[in-house]
Parts: structure tokens; sequence; C-alpha cells
């Protein structure tokens, strides 16, 4: 039944890619808005019912394990899905746009397709884990990576609508969009979101890495890269904090901050001590 689940809430997501193609493809006219408008709200909605049978779905995998772990790509890819969905909601509620969404949607629906073309289980794999460690690490990473997604969506429309203003071009999907300051302002909140957890989980992989194998190796791939995406991560929140930074500036090191994370999550595969991401 999970399956079935995660493939109800895949093909409500599925109307936000609908929405989304046709806010890249339409040219703006009166008829067109009204479309695109009606299009956001059904596939604002589908995303909230969606998200909800999501959550079924994770719920009853780990119900019938009685267990929980992310140790394979499917299972990550679709708990990541779920949680990036939840920021973007939240960031809905704050600001009234669903914006972000024409990333976001793309994102979610592939990460949850992911998901629902397997149905490998959800199953820990050390006394480590069962006390609890493991869950909270990862659980804290994938929001803090759900958050920053949401933060380089900001990031990219931000720089695809300061363009075309400049080119005094902004008609289009650009026209429609929020104030730029407003686009600058969650990419920057959800980074204010995502940073502590991103901080806590990896305090807890430190702490499962001590406990598993008596000591951190800051050589391995794994913790490396992470590390260092935490370090542009921080430096990223006090240049935008202190020296004031926004706007471009700010988009392209949120960018490098996010490319920062994906060579963290494929490290996962060179890791020699890492393992979540393996079968």
């Amino acid at each position: 039944m999970p399956i079935l689940w995660l493939r109800v809430a895949l093909a409500l997501y599925a109307l936000g890619l609908v929405y989304v193609l046709v806010a890249l493809t339409r040219t703006v006219t009166r008829a067109s808005t009204r479309t695109e408008d009606l299009l956001s709200r059904v596939a604002l909605h589908a995303a909230y019912l969606g998200m909800v049978f999501h959550f079924v779905a994770i719920a009853e995998a780990v119900q019938q394990s009685g267990e929980l772990s992310l140790a394979s790509l499917s299972v990550a890819a679709s708990v990541l899905g779920f949680l990036i969905m939840v920021v973007f909601l939240i960031v809905y509620m704050v600001y009234q746009t669903t914006s972000p969404g024409i990333v976001v949607f793309p994102v979610v629906f592939l990460l949850t397709f992911i998901g629902a073309s397997s149905q490998e289980p959800f199953v820990l794999s050390s006394s480590t884990a069962r006390q609890g460690w493991l869950i909270a690490h990862i659980a804290l990473i994938l929001t803090g990576y759900a958050a920053l997604i949401l933060s380089f969506s900001a990031s990219l429309l931000y720089l695809l609508q300061e363009r075309a203003l400049k080119a005094k071009k902004p008609g289009g999907l650009l026209s429609r969009l929020p104030a730029l300051q407003v686009t600058d302002e969650i990419g920057f909140r959800s980074l204010l979101i995502g940073f502590p957890f991103m901080t806590l989980g990896l305090a807890a992989g430190m702490v499962i890495a001590q406990a598993s194998f008596g000591r951190v190796d800051f050589r391995d791939a794994k913790i490396l890269l992470s590390l260092l995406m935490w370090a542009v991560y921080l430096i990223l929140l006090y240049t935008r904090w202190s020296a004031g930074w926004r706007g471009r500036r700010a988009a392209y090191l949120a960018a490098g901050t996010f490319a920062m994370a994906i060579a963290a999550w494929a490290a996962n595969y060179f890791s020699t001590i890492h393992k979540l991401a393996r079968p």
C-alpha cells in the first residue's frame, strides 16, 4: 500500500508540472493570466493533498518495517521530495506566491517518481542507528537540503528576472513574478531555515562516525565535502547578514552552495564509511 499512496501523490504533483508548462509557454494575455491563476490554485491544492498522501506513504512504510533509514536512493529521494514540498508550502503561507514552484514542482515530481518506481524497504543497519542518532542525522540533513533547494530556486528566479528587467524584456512568465526584493527575501529566509538543520544534522553525523568507527576521518570524501558545503553555507549567511550582500551576488553564492550540496550528496557513492546512499 505505501507505493500506492506514493503514486497517488505523484499524480497530484503532476498537476504542478501542468502549471509550470503553461506558465513557461504562454504569452501574456488577459485570458492566459486567468488560466494560469486557475492552474496555480489547482496546483497548490493538489500539492497540499499530494503532501498528505506522501506523508501517509512514508508513515505506512515505516510502520510496516518498524524502522527508518534511507539506505537507498529511492527512499532518500522520496523523503527529500516530501520535505521540499513542506518547505515550499511554508514559504507560500508567508509570501502568498507560488513562483518558486516553477522550479520546485518539477524537482519534487522527479524525486517522487524515483521513490515511486521502487519498493525498497526502510531498513536500519546498526545499533547506533537504533539509538536514534541516524534517524536524527538523516531527517535534519534532508530538511537542510530541502530549504537549500528552495533558496536555489528563488535565486535562479531572481537572476532570470533581473536579467529580463535590465534587457527591458519583462514579458511572459517573468512579468508575473513577485518583486525582486520579495524573491531575494524568500531565498534568504529559506537559507535561515535550512542552516540550523544542516548544522545539527552534521553534528549528529559526527556522533555516529565517532561511535561506529572510533574516529572521524576528515579525509573521507563525504565528510570533507559536507564540511566544505557547511563552510560555504556559513559564508553565504555571513555575507548576507553582516556585509549586506543582496541580489545578484547573493544569488550566485546560493547557487554555489547548492552545487556544493550536490557534490556532498554524490560523495555518498565514493565514501569509504558513509553508506546511507547505498542499497
